[in-house]
């Protein structure tokens, strides 16, 4: 993620809580854009790419929710944050519905601001590194084969020598494996090391 700029569209007609959201935002490194209309921000998001909406629930022109509504028609997956000062019941279940990522209570928090950001983009696959998408692909092929022959990681590490939990490891891309042990699960599953590169 170091390498490339997370867009934040920050969606609120309070230009303090904007300012507020910048300066948090900002000093972790994402690219913060701001919208006071619900309108404007909608514009914004038709206009260009954005990774995450903050969105505020209460705004003069138009309700967060229905603001939600009318982005889904267009865009089901863009990672969407909702901000209010005004939590209830119902505006959670209505955020929920509305696939919304994470609910965040003003004043802002930091810490749960930074956390809700942070949960995007991951739960999104976001601006996953190439070193991080190579090893998730290895991960899942291995998986895959295991699981294609009905074989447990227990059975896969008496076959190799390999731990268990290193096996684990590596079918969640949590860890890095040598070529040597690739070489050797690779064998096991009488699958081609080459196989597990195919599009890299």
């Amino acid at each position: 993620m170091k390498d490339h700029v997370v867009e934040i569209l920050a969606l609120d007609d309070d230009p303090d809580t904007v300012e507020v959201l910048a300066h948090i935002l900002q000093g972790k490194g994402y690219k913060v854009t701001s919208a006071e209309s619900a309108r404007a921000g909608m514009d914004l998001l038709r206009s260009r790419k954005y990774h995450v909406l903050i969105l505020d629930l209460k705004m003069p022109d138009m309700d967060g929710i229905e603001v939600l509504g009318r982005i889904r028609d267009w865009d089901r997956d863009l990672g969407v944050i909702v901000l209010t000062g005004f939590p209830s019941v119902e505006s959670a279940v209505a955020s929920l519905k509305g696939g919304v990522s994470d609910y965040v209570e003003k004043p802002i928090d930091p810490d749960k601001l930074l956390g809700a950001v942070q949960k995007v983009i991951e739960d999104k696959g976001l601006l996953r590194s190439p070193e991080a998408s190579l090893l998730a692909s290895i991960g899942a092929k291995l998986r895959a084969a295991r699981k294609s022959q009905d074989l447990t990681l227990k059975q896969v590490a008496r076959r190799t020598g390999l731990s268990v939990s290193l096996l684990s490891q590596i079918e969640r891309a949590e860890s890095a494996a040598s070529v040597a042990s690739l070489y050797k699960i690779a064998s096991a599953l009488g699958t081609e090391l080459t196989q597990l590169f195919e599009g890299y």
